[in-house]
């Protein structure tokens, strides 16, 4: 409690008298009087404690979240169900930071935690290897392209038009400043077309695609990999993991690279972070994996052990050879995650995307129904759909903030043509008494 105690008049003498000065006047009288501020600041008067928690409760009682509206936000970050034991056993203080342990002999329980986060993650995505977490989805998969540039040499990506803007600006920041060149493949009815891919993929190190894509659709993908693979290009695969509960995993679309933002996985959406990049790959590239890898061993007696075994990092060996500047992880979020996938297991995470599915296209069906209304694309989805509507998307917005529903996103604020259409999202929070709701709600707006 220290730092929170205002220090007294004599602790105030003796920190003086240890630095070898008699007055704060005398600390400071190596800066100018011209620098120093001659009038007093205009600050209220002290508070108790109790003064102090009723004006920052009043503060943060402005804010409107998922807790108190029924939100249909998407687009990356999801209102999905975070069972209370999470935050419980996150808290606990021998895990309560993500900083890697350096000494594996005493930090047996979080390389543990690490590993089984590495290994459910690697059941969830059907590869080999993941590492120990990255920052989040939009790092990871700049970090993906990085090792498939490592891999085969080569300076160029073929990306999906249809990914995440975010991740897409995120992606330009880091490739444009490695000298890694960008080629985009165009949208084609709300899924990506390929088939210019051929001639772009010669001398690419990688294709990436998202599935679902940023508007939600499922991507046709069968086939991809043999075309990939006669160029000499990995394929890195974006997805969304809780969809993996009923769709196709990487691994078995033959993905050299999995990358995903495991928010979903059971951490708050927190006004957008701190979040979970998660990766993984085939177990080739394992040497060009970002960031650190726990792996289990046996120690000198024989007994199970839990060491970081590769850490491919500036910190650890030379800049020149390091994969990625990533200096710490994401340890508390991947626990997080760990937990989650723990307490539903195979079983429950297919529940919980049959939920999705089922909610979200029973909310399709209705609002299509609507008069000026309508689905912009006749795809499949998984929780995520765009819809058209009669007035701005952003007018349904406003709107819905006065009445309790933040109605989903607008995509003219990353496509100007689109001011007109609505990206909307459904998790297994919704129950059908709330989609109702929500559709009466858009009845206002019928033309």
């Amino acid at each position: 409690m220290d730092k929170y105690i205002p220090n007294t008049p004599d602790v105030e003498k003796e920190i003086l008298q240890e630095i070898g000065v008699t007055s704060f006047d005398e600390l400071i009288s190596n800066i100018p009087q011209k620098f120093r501020s001659a009038c007093d600041v205009n600050l209220p008067p002290p508070l108790s404690e109790l003064e102090v928690v009723k004006l920052l409760k009043g503060i943060s009682s402005k804010n409107i979240s998922s807790e108190n509206y029924v939100s249909f936000l998407g687009g990356g970050v999801y209102d999905h169900y975070i069972p209370p034991v999470i935050d419980f056993l996150i808290a606990r203080s021998e895990f309560y930071t993500a900083y890697t342990p350096y000494q594996p002999e005493v930090s047996q329980g979080t390389l543990q935690s690490i590993y089984e986060y590495q290994s459910l993650i690697c059941g969830l995505m059907g590869m080999d290897i993941s590492n120990a977490s990255l920052y989040d989805g939009a790092t990871a998969t700049a970090e993906a392209i990085f090792m498939a540039c490592n891999v085969t040499r080569r300076s160029k990506a073929v990306i999906s038009k249809l990914i995440n803007p975010f991740y897409f600006e995120v992606l330009k920041t880091y490739l444009e400043n490695r000298g890694v060149e960008i080629e985009v493949l165009q949208e084609k009815e709300g899924q990506t077309d390929f088939s210019e891919l051929e001639g772009k993929i010669k001398g690419s190190a990688c294709l990436v695609v998202q599935s679902p894509n940023f508007f939600g659709v499922i991507e046709e993908l069968d086939g991809l990999k043999e075309t990939l693979e006669s160029s000499g290009s990995l394929f890195i695969m974006i997805v969304d993991p809780i969809s993996l509960g009923v769709l196709k995993s990487p691994g078995e679309y033959g993905t050299d690279i999995a990358v995903a933002e495991g928010q979903s996985l059971g951490i708050h959406q927190s006004f957008g972070g701190p979040f979970l990049g998660i990766i993984a790959a085939r177990k080739d590239f394992i040497r060009n994996m970002p960031g650190r890898i726990a792996g289990m061993t046996e120690d000198a007696e024989g007994k199970r052990a839990f060491t970081l075994v590769l850490q491919t990092r500036e910190q650890h060996i030379r800049r020149e050879r390091a994969t990625s500047n990533i200096c710490t992880n994401q340890a508390l979020m991947a626990l997080s995650a760990c937990i989650f996938l723990s307490l539903v297991g195979k079983k429950g995470i297919r529940k919980l995307a049959e939920l999705c599915v089922q909610k979200s296209h029973y909310l399709s069906d209705r609002v299509s129904e609507l008069k000026g209304f309508e689905l912009v694309y006749r795809r499949p989805f998984f929780k995520e759909f765009v819809v058209s509507t009669p007035v701005r998307a952003m007018k349904i917005v406003e709107a819905g903030l006065e009445e309790g529903f933040f109605p989903g996103v607008v995509l003219g604020d990353f496509y100007p043509e689109r001011e007109n259409q609505l990206l909307i999202a459904v998790t297994e929070k919704r129950s059908m008494e709330e989609l109702d709701s929500f559709v009466n709600f858009l009845k206002k707006f019928e033309k």
